[in-house]
């Protein structure tokens, strides 16, 4: 049995649960169901499946009426499992109905070897028990986090991060987080470029990283003082040359201790993280979307020389850049 659809789009089944999160549900839909190849073709299907056909309570005022059972899961290339409002009003996650109803189970632990994996929040409670997150890194939402860790001792948890990708089998922390890990989803399968434009059609930002850390119980930057948009605009217009913490700082006039502060705050990471980041992005664009050679992109995205531009990006994407313009663009 195919995991691509008629017309060749790659199959993502979504997991839904007795009070669905809609807003995590409406991720998936809406990220893969936004992805185009460069003549505008769609590259997924996304169906929405339950333990048992029907309709089905949502966590706001109005239900879904799902079309599929568990038999989509056996047919997808790729199953994202979101959370449940039930997940946040148990204790133990011992009911037996959700969220480790055992048809569910017993239907992810039967899904074809290499099918991809994924849970949006606390939907990585029902990976662990179907066995499929044991001696594999990843991660939930941090109220949660302590009670996964005992729930299942043989996942290695980390709860300071947005998303995790352990082998194809994938987590992610809250609700906004499901946003990164579609993104970053459809970066692996698809390139920069791609996930680019999706992230571009929902007004989100196009990558933040899955290490970087979830914000819990940090204060608001005072928005009066505290925006770094003026420096990091200023940056991506300057990426082709060396830029300075120094200069950072200048753009916004304050010191670069009180920059960087302030840069982590909102960005989450530090200027220099963010910095090559971007230039690894720049350079994923280029060999994307043009037929430059390895060394004028390697100046344009501001590393200066085609062996500092293949060092960074082994480092942030484990390919040369030769082989990712051979993934992502082709002969």
């Amino acid at each position: 049995m195919s995991v691509f659809s008629g017309d060749g789009r790659h199959r993502v089944a979504v997991l839904a649960r007795d009070r669905a999160l809609s807003f995590e549900l409406g991720i998936v839909h809406r990220l893969f169901g936004q992805a185009r190849s460069a003549e505008g073709a769609a590259l997924y299907e996304v169906v929405t499946c339950a333990a048992e056909p029907g309709e089905l309570r949502t966590d706001g005022d109005f239900t879904l009426t799902v079309a599929h059972g568990l038999e989509a899961l056996a047919e997808a290339g790729t199953v994202v499992v979101p959370a449940s409002l039930n997940d946040f009003e148990q204790d133990d996650f011992e009911r037996p109905d959700e969220p480790l109803a055992p048809a569910i189970v017993a239907a992810l632990a039967r899904i074809r070897p290499g099918t991809r994996v994924a849970a949006i929040c606390t939907g990585a409670f029902v990976l662990a028990a179907a066995g499929l997150l044991a001696g594999r890194r990843a991660t939930t939402h941090w109220r949660s986090s302590a009670r996964f860790r005992e729930r299942f001792p043989d996942v290695v948890v980390d709860p300071d991060v947005l998303y995790t990708d352990d082998g194809g089998v994938l987590t992610s922390a809250g609700g906004a987080s499901g946003v990164d890990l579609c993104l970053h989803i459809i970066r692996t399968d698809h390139g920069a470029a791609v996930a680019n434009d999706v992230a571009r059609g929902s007004v989100v930002p196009p990558h933040r990283e899955g290490g970087q850390a979830q914000y819990v119980r940090r204060p608001m930057p005072d928005p009066k003082i505290s925006s770094t948009g003026r420096a990091r605009r200023w940056a991506l217009t300057n990426l082709h040359r060396p830029i300075t913490l120094r200069e950072l700082a200048a753009q916004e006039a304050t010191s670069t201790r009180t920059f960087t502060r302030r840069f982590r705050d909102e960005i989450g990471t530090s200027p220099g993280r963010w910095l090559t980041r971007q230039r690894v992005e720049r350079a994923c664009s280029l060999l994307e979307r043009t037929d430059l050679p390895v060394d004028e992109i390697a100046v344009a995205a501001g590393f200066g020389t085609a062996g500092s531009l293949r060092l960074h990006m082994k480092a942030e994407l484990g390919v040369s850049p030769t082989a990712y313009r051979a993934t992502f663009r082709g002969p």
